[in-house]
């Protein structure tokens, strides 16, 4: 009998213990769904994330064409600018030494010559002056004018003579000379004190 009852109380116990297993299976498959969801969502917001990073790393990218294109340009301007400031330094550098033979030419036609010899060399002095002004090359002459040391070098001074003033420019012993708005050679002056 003692066996009997303990069947009876065993199997008692499982009818009852069906109900549970049953809710455990429910809820089972609940937290099945729910594990499955929430790893659906993580896979979705790990492939936001990725896109999220490559539109970061796109606008990075951008960003560092961007920064290389200006500098590059910034770059091509300032080449321009030294090959430009090196090109006018040779030709000043050149302009120079030429100008000494203008000087020569124009001592020439001040020396005592016959009239061919004269002729000839005027001719050469002009074709000087057109080589000049080609070039872009402007005379200073500042004869009569107030005396400007930004333009003239004061070699001598000389003294006030009646109607002349102070501080202007009496004779120009060598010619100055402007490449453009730049003074390559001052011009060499007495000034009336």
């Amino acid at each position: 009998m003692k066996e009997e009852k303990k069947t009876a109380e065993k199997e008692r116990k499982e009818t009852q213990d069906l109900p549970e297993k049953e809710t455990n299976f429910a809820e089972e498959s609940d937290v099945n769904e729910r594990l499955k969801e929430a790893e659906e969502r993580a896979a979705a917001l790990a492939e936001e994330n990725e896109k999220l990073k490559a539109a970061d790393q796109t606008a990075e990218y951008k960003d560092k064409w961007m920064r290389s294109v200006a500098e590059f340009d910034n770059y091509k301007k300032r080449n321009a600018n030294l090959y430009k400031e090196a090109y006018n330094d040779g030709k000043k550098d050149i302009l120079v030494k030429v100008f000494t033979v203008g000087d020569t030419l124009e001592r020439a036609l001040a020396m005592d010559l016959d009239e061919k010899t004269k002729e000839g060399v005027a001719m050469i002095l002009r074709s000087f002056e057109e080589m000049l002004k080609s070039q872009n090359v402007t005379e200073i002459n500042p004869v009569g004018e107030k005396f400007d040391p930004n333009l003239c070098e004061a070699v001598m001074q000389a003294q006030a003579e009646e109607g002349e003033e102070a501080d202007t420019v009496k004779a120009v012993f060598q010619k100055g000379y402007k490449l453009g708005d730049k003074i390559i050679r001052y011009a060499k002056v007495s000034v009336i004190k």
